[in-house]
């Protein structure tokens, strides 16, 4: 089982960046925090990277759903989402897969909200063009 589900795309890093926001929001999810590794690791370690941002997302609905369900699963909440600048100028966007995340929890009905977060997720990083 893989732990995320990907998509390279032909966009300059910045429209990736705004389309994969936008196609979170039409899919209700908001972005709560955006770490920009780049940045980061150049002020913390003096290195140079390529431009990666981790988006931590989050759909309030499912999320109160699950944190009822498990009071210990907002360790693993948000969802993060990267985006990274790749050779040849292309970008891939990736998300977590919450269902492989989550497998080690033994809840059932946890697993269904992780399986809908799962297919919204995988929508978003669809439909980014």
């Amino acid at each position: 089982m893989t732990y995320h589900f990907s998509k390279t795309v032909d966009l300059p890093f910045d429209a990736a960046v705004a389309a994969t926001t936008a196609a979170l929001k039409h899919h209700g999810f908001g972005v709560l925090t955006q770490i920009d590794v780049k940045d980061t690791l150049n002020k913390k370690l003096g290195a140079e990277f390529r431009p990666y941002l981790i988006l931590g997302a989050c759909n309030p609905k499912l999320a109160y759903e699950a944190l009822t369900l498990e009071d210990k699963i907002g360790t693993m909440l948000p969802c993060n989402v990267v985006v990274q600048q790749r050779e040849g100028g292309k970008v891939e966007i990736s998300a977590v897969d919450p269902v492989a995340s989550m497998a080690a929890i033994e809840n059932p009905k946890l697993g269904a909200v992780a399986g809908q977060v799962r297919e919204l997720l995988k929508q978003v990083v669809a439909e980014i063009a």
